[in-house]
């Protein structure tokens, strides 16, 4: 069973470029939050980016670890 911590082999050329990807999900999230909150994201909202991120960047370790689970499982 291949786990998390082994290494990776080199990349070798692939279908599809991640960024148009990228690009494009982050303009729909983007437009999402602008019809839930009415407004796009802006600085001085009065909330804590930091702990807005971090609070983020827990769920998107717990999706993460449960998708590693779940390939492997």
């Amino acid at each position: 069973m291949k786990r998390a911590n082994d290494p990776e082999p080199l990349p070798r050329e692939g279908e599809q470029r991640v960024l148009d990807f990228v690009l494009e999900s982050l303009i729909d999230r983007a437009e999402i939050g602008k019809r839930k909150y009415g407004t796009y994201l802006e600085t001085h909202n009065g909330r804590d980016a930091l702990i807005d991120a971090f609070q983020e960047a827990l769920d998107l370790v717990m999706y993460l670890g449960q998708a590693v689970m779940e390939r492997d499982g």
